[in-house]
């Protein structure tokens, strides 16, 4: 779905370096948000004739891309390619501009594939990411298919990962009330990972939309899963974490969360568990507030909205001349014009 301001050659070109770059190489992301598609792409190009040049893999791999047949063959499997400028490009994605570099990834993608009939941008205006460990014990699956399922009965997208354990659950359940939910994945938007949640992958893709930075085909890697932890974070108002290990991969969605400026929730489970050390910590350090509830979810993302709404205001605000009650500024009178008694 795009829309009349945008250039088709910008287009063009992005399809281009998502099919030849790494998810969030915040190299080319940056210089994609400061100079624009076209000209980092003719800059990529032209390195690779230069074999010492950190663009040179990059540049030959552009030579073997046709983007006016990517986009010809992706569409005939209802796949589309969307980008900053289009209609259904969600605006919050832009606060990853400055949120830094984690593992090397980092920056605004320069275009999302997508598969799924719904419009990202409306399903993201109200979303909520709820994440967590692979190896999820019965209370976090249980606790993330409850927090899923009601967050999507009171009218909110929620969007996860489609790995075991939490991602799984929360999938299920949004999908359970009947409400939409987002898939971001490390790979392909063609390719079910893991290959045993296919069917999972397709009720989501016939409900909800499955999301991803890396072109149609690619498989996942490890890089490739850091950089879509970003994306989670970059669609959603707020990150709940309802379990993860003190290492878990799961925490750096909740790290790009706090480097945006929006709120990180954790669900507190069992100190047996080894399993809620790392949700544990974040709670203890006041790097994420405690929820039990969809509605406490609501809440503090709420009780956010409404202080960076208050934060932005203040900051905005321009002290104008005082006036008198009758409406009119008062005489400037300075101690030495001031009238004697």
């Amino acid at each position: 779905m795009s829309t009349p301001h945008v250039d088709d050659a910008d287009r063009l070109a992005r399809v281009k370096l998502s099919s030849a770059i790494e998810p969030g190489d915040l190299r080319v992301t940056g210089l994609v948000g400061e100079l624009g598609a076209v000209k980092v792409l003719d800059y990529l190009e032209a390195a690779g004739e230069v074999e010492n040049h950190w663009g040179f893999t990059i540049g030959h791999e552009l030579a073997h891309v046709d983007p006016g047949k990517v986009l010809e063959q992706v569409a005939g499997r209802g796949i589309r390619f969307v980008i900053p400028g289009d209609a259904e490009w969600p605006d919050q994605l832009a606060g990853l501009r400055g949120a830094g570099a984690l593992h090397d990834r980092g920056g605004e993608p320069v275009g999302l594939w997508i598969r799924g009939a719904a419009d990202l941008q409306q399903l993201a205006a109200n979303a909520v990411a709820v994440v967590g460990s692979r190896a999820a014990t019965s209370y976090g699956t249980h606790q993330a298919t409850e927090l899923s399922r009601d967050l999507a009965t009171m009218g909110h997208t929620v969007v996860s990962g489609l790995a075991y354990g939490v991602d799984q659950a929360a999938h299920r359940g949004a999908l359970l009330a009947g409400g939409p939910t987002i898939a971001v994945m490390p790979c392909g938007v063609d390719r079910p990972y893991p290959a045993a949640h296919a069917q999972l992958l397709e009720a989501i893709a016939d409900r909800g939309l499955v999301v991803a930075e890396a072109p149609p085909g690619t498989a996942p890697t490890r890089a490739r899963f850091l950089a879509r932890n970003r994306i989670v974070a970059g669609l959603t108002e707020g990150t709940v974490v309802v379990e993860g290990a003190i290492r878990s991969g799961t925490l750096s969605m909740a790290r790009w969360a706090e480097a945006m400026h929006r709120p990180v929730m954790g669900v507190p489970v069992p100190v047996t568990s080894a399993a809620s050390v790392g949700v544990n910590q974040l709670i203890r350090l006041g790097q994420a507030s405690m929820v039990t509830t969809a509605q406490e979810v609501i809440t503090d993302l709420t009780t956010h909205a409404y202080s960076a709404a208050r934060d932005q205001l203040d900051e905005s605000f321009v002290p104008g001349p005082v006036r008198s009650p009758q409406g009119q500024a008062p005489s400037s009178i300075t101690p030495a014009s001031a009238p004697r008694r």
